[in-house]
């Protein structure tokens, strides 16, 4: 301790210390300067020098006053009319009586969960549905009123689209009769009427044109170890419904079969159960997500040739030319399998299945992709299956809501291009850029302090998060008219044919992804639509080096006080780190920094890695919702992300600080700057969601629960427990933490 604390401390002692003994740490104070002149300590009486230490106490007293003053000015609340409605927001949403050591989502979103029950026709409801329902009116409003001169041709088009699903009268006049029609020219279903027999192989063929595939998964995407080039993928199915466990009790299968012409109420019954029991069989083939997480052990690169012998059931050539029609497919065409041995078994079960069990199936896969796109009938229909199998509440929802979702779905270019001229600020994205470079460099500065990972592949490591590129907003082709309506060229629309609509996306949507097979890779063409607000992983992790930070995010990046950084930081912030960091989870690790599958770690840092990793498995796999466990390992590559964009998130917010000094904080809510980082986090994450919906998710969702990504990933923060001074070994700051990145 210096002689100056310890005059703080003990002044008079101090002075009597000095004058007796000198210094009393043995620090020479009888020293000379530079110019040899004598100390100006020496020789002081002992009065002179009991003042002259007196004197500096007291200054040093003085500047720390001041210090504290001009700290608690700086920090003074913000009493703007922004900070108080933001303020009020997040008020509202917190419960206050909650114990943020015991159960911070409680403490963060016990008020937005008592105020926001589930809205009729909803299983979930949370604040990225909120951001939706916002941007639906937005949207609704830019269809309905946009004039021809402001819009480019593409954008007309999602007009006529959205005009022909808004032409309730047409459709109500049409009924089933468009999917019937569609049905007798596949050739009939003997579910509903005659079937004119046809080969397994034929009405494969016949599907093709659709974009619809009943038995695995045929699409282009980047080679996962040639990231420059496009391929042919083949996959197993996407089940039908969310799960195995959903086959049983829980269809609205006859419903729809009699309203497409069943007679027979006990026949269509008999018939419909064979299809759910043959799906369900095919349920059963398919590996679970959580056991597909090896991306380098399910890559096998074959040729067109190959697939034969996988599955010999299927005539391959024809398959592939009609899928990818009119790129021309041969024999020595590589093809990528993720699922040989699904495809050696859904073969066998083919072989072994009655041709019109076949038959049925397969247009049922038809007529489920489709009878959303009839009349009211059917939309009845499905709100009773949805009432079943997520637990919502029959309601009526507006018709042009289901419109501007399928447009969306369908037009979204067209759509984010009117979306983004309304709505987009360059100032907003200014900051998003700057956020971004910061929290980048937060991880990178994390990368440096991990015990587990040896140098070599920290170099590497380093290189890789330096090298991921940022696309924020929108893709800057939609704003220019000649490249979106390039786009969408072979596409149109009738403002009265909704069905016909439909099914021509359906067409244009195949021959679009059959045109990409001959191209490189397009990294403009983001993977998000920017009105929908959420950030999407790409497929198979190709271009893992990608943040995807859309137009409609739920955290104000444009609120207008300066304490709004935290809420930014730890709202929108984290979902940045949470991206950047999919790039390093168990997946996206086995990707080098050019978005290629291969070996790049040493394997030590391997082993340390999933070392690592099974700590946080076993931690999520602790926790259960609903009496159900977490699957930690399906949600794994989710938590890694969630942990890791914390971190850095916080650590980008550190260093802003350091920076720029401390921020001003908010009224009335009693909480630091550091705090609100953490209940911003919290908040983003508020929802509610049914018992059904809940263990759908818990089996489908690769993501945990909202409460589980709060709570989880707080308790593995150790600036959390320090910020909310959380005792060891409460629930929130247990002693073992979790920590990958």
């Amino acid at each position: 301790m210096s002689t100056y604390k310890r005059a703080t401390l003990d002044e008079e002692r101090l002075v009597e210390t000095l004058d007796e003994e000198g210094d009393p740490h043995g620090i020479q104070v009888n020293f000379h300067g530079s110019g040899g002149r004598r100390s100006c300590w020496v020789g002081r009486t002992r009065l002179e020098k009991g003042l002259l230490v007196l004197a500096g106490a007291l200054g040093l007293s003085l500047l720390l006053c001041v210090s504290i003053l001009l700290l608690q000015y700086r920090t003074r609340p913000c009493l703007t009319e922004s900070c108080i409605s933001v303020t009020s927001a997040i008020l509202n949403s917190m419960d206050q009586t909650a114990d943020p050591c015991e159960d911070f989502f409680r403490y963060a979103c016990g008020g937005w969960i008592k105020t926001n029950p589930l809205p009729d026709g909803h299983s979930r409801w949370g604040t990225f549905n909120k951001l939706w329902e916002h941007n639906q009116a937005v949207m609704k409003h830019l269809l309905e009123n946009s004039t021809a001169s402001t819009q480019s041709e593409a954008e007309r088009k999602a007009q006529r689209y959205y005009q022909s699903c808004m032409n309730e009268t047409r459709i109500e006049e049409l009924k089933a009769e468009p999917l019937m029609d569609l049905i007798r020219k596949l050739g009939g279903w003997n579910v509903t009427g005659p079937w004119e027999e046809s080969s397994f192989n034929q009405t494969l063929l016949s599907l093709a044109a659709y974009h619809l595939s009943p038995f695995f998964s045929l699409y282009v995407s980047a080679d996962s170890k040639n990231s420059s080039s496009n391929i042919i993928q083949l996959d197993q199915l996407g089940l039908g419904l969310p799960s195995r466990d959903f086959y049983l009790n829980k269809t609205q299968n006859e419903k729809l079969a009699m309203l497409l012409g069943g007679q027979d109420e006990a026949a269509v019954r008999q018939q419909m159960q064979q299809v759910l029991d043959f799906e369900t069989a095919l349920a059963n083939i398919t590996t679970p997500q959580e056991k597909r997480r090896d991306e380098e052990a399910i890559y096998h690169k074959v040729t067109a040739r190959d697939l034969k012998g996988l599955a010999p059931v299927v005539d391959w050539l024809p398959l592939l030319n009609a899928v990818f029609y009119p790129v021309e497919i041969n024999e020595s065409e590589p093809v990528v399998v993720y699922a040989k041995e699904y495809l050696e078994q859904v073969s066998r079960l083919i072989l072994t299945t009655d041709k019109c069990l076949l038959h049925n199936y397969m247009i049922w896969n038809l007529v489920r992709k489709t009878c959303l796109f009839l009349d009211q009938r059917f939309q009845d229909a499905e709100e009773k299956f949805m009432e079943t199998m997520y637990g919502t509440r029959k309601t009526c929802l507006p018709r042009w809501k289901f419109c501007i979702s399928d447009t969306d779905n369908n037009l979204g270019f067209a759509l984010g291009a009117m979306f983004v001229e309304a709505t987009f600020a360059e100032d907003i994205k200014a900051q998003a850029e700057e956020m971004i470079t910061e929290i980048k460099a937060a991880f990178e500065e994390s990368l440096a302090t991990l015990q587990w990972m040896d140098e070599e592949t920290r170099r590497a490591a380093k290189e890789k998060a330096e090298a991921i590129y940022d696309m924020i907003g929108y893709p800057k082709f939609i704003l220019d008219p000649k490249e979106l309506d390039k786009v969408f060229a072979d596409y149109n629309a009738v403002p009265d044919l909704y069905f016909e609509n439909v099914m021509q996306f359906f067409n244009f949507s195949a021959r679009v992804a059959a045109d990409q097979l001959r191209k490189p890779p397009n990294r403009d063409h983001l993977l998000f639509l920017v009105q929908e607000g959420a950030a999407l992983p790409s497929p198979r992790m190709s271009v893992a080096e990608l943040d995807c930070l859309p137009v409609g995010d739920p955290v104000a990046l444009s609120t207008p006080v300066s304490s709004a950084k935290a809420l930014n930081f730890g709202g929108i912030g984290v979902v940045v780190g949470h991206e950047l960091t999919h790039a390093f989870d168990d997946q996206g690790r086995e990707y080098d920094k050019d978005g290629n599958l291969r070996s790049w770690w040493k394997n030590s840092s391997v082993e340390a890695f999933k070392h690592q990793t099974e700590c946080m498995v076993a931690q999520y796999g602790n926790y259960t919702l609903n009496d159900e466990a977490i699957n930690g390992r399906h949600t794994l590559g989710e938590n890694i992300a969630d942990n890791g964009g914390l971190k850095a998130a916080y650590l980008a917010y550190q260093n802003w600080v350091e920076k720029n000094g401390e921020e001003t904080t908010l009224p009335t809510l009693g909480l630091t700057s550091h705090q609100l980082f953490f209940v911003g986090f919290a908040q983003v994450w508020c929802s509610v969601r049914t018992p059904e919906s809940s263990h759908e998710g818990l089996i489908t969702d690769p993501h945990s629960p909202s409460r589980f990504r709060v709570i989880g990933t707080v308790s593995n923060s150790r600036a959390f427990s320090e910020h909310f001074r959380c005792p060891v070994g409460s629930p929130m700051n247990p002693r073992q933490k979790c920590e990958v990145w």
